[in-house]
């Protein structure tokens, strides 16, 4: 194999082309951004057309809208990507026995249907050059259940053994796989569960935040989508050529109990 190709080409990720999912809010965007700054081309793949072509036009990317339930929709992204950061999710919360099984389904094609998609259609063209990254922004909860979330939780677990899967069949083709696992990110998602825990509990969302989103954390602050970026960017530098099938918490000290 050509060892040359393990080492992106000189000014960091110029040359390379990253697909991003859920790239027009949150960790997606701090990932677009960062990447993009790096010189990577990259596509902006998310279901918010606005948004999207926004942050396309700002970054010189290209926008896919495209809806990652719908498995025909996945397959007709592009496949010439060197990068892969399987990010888009969402979340629901209700107790196991009155989970709605259709938002269960919905959560399971998005979060882990969607991912093996991309990555079977991507991974040929990564293969056939010999250097690849794929970057899963799974979470503190890819390692740990929190009650009533069983959907997002059963389907972080998936994407993790799914990234450990491609790690193994990746590596000789010179190309990682690997989790990185944030606790509560200040993104839109959380900021909704924040507002919605404040009504069900009847106190301030400060508190919300403190008294329930960081009771296990020892660092008691949100995490910032800007950090989870760098995490995945250094993912994708010479640096961690030798870092794969790993997962890499990034939750203040949650998994640390």
């Amino acid at each position: 194999m050509d060892t040359t190709s393990d080492r992106p080409p000189a000014g960091g990720l110029s040359g390379r082309t990253a697909l991003v999912t859920g790239a027009a809010s949150g960790i997606g965007l701090a990932c677009a951004e960062a990447l993009a700054e790096a010189g990577a081309k990259v596509y902006v793949v998310d279901l918010a057309a606005g948004p999207a072509g926004e942050l396309a036009e700002r970054i010189n990317g290209v926008a896919h809208v495209v809806d990652l339930s719908d498995p025909a929709a996945v397959d007709s992204l592009p496949t010439d990507a060197d990068i892969v950061v399987n990010n888009a999710g969402l979340q629901h919360v209700a107790p196991v026995h009155e989970f709605p099984p259709e938002r269960f389904a919905l959560i399971q094609r998005v979060m882990v249907e969607a991912p093996f998609r991309i990555l079977r259609r991507t991974l040929p063209h990564m293969y056939a050059q010999g250097w690849g990254r794929v970057v899963n922004i799974s979470s503190v909860h890819g390692l740990r259940a929190s009650a009533f979330k069983s959907a997002y939780v059963t389907a972080k677990h998936g994407l993790e053994g799914l990234s450990k899967t491609v790690a193994l069949e990746g590596a000789p083709h010179g190309v990682t796989s690997n989790c990185v696992n944030p606790g509560y990110v200040r993104t839109p998602l959380v900021e909704r569960q924040i507002a919605a825990q404040s009504l069900a509990h009847g106190i301030p969302e400060e508190e919300v935040v403190e008294r329930i989103m960081l009771d296990r954390t020892a660092v008691k602050r949100l995490i910032e989508p800007g950090e989870v970026a760098q995490l995945a960017l250094w993912l994708c530098s010479p640096h961690a050529s030798y870092l794969t099938g790993a997962s890499l918490p990034l939750d203040g000290g949650w998994t640390a109990h």
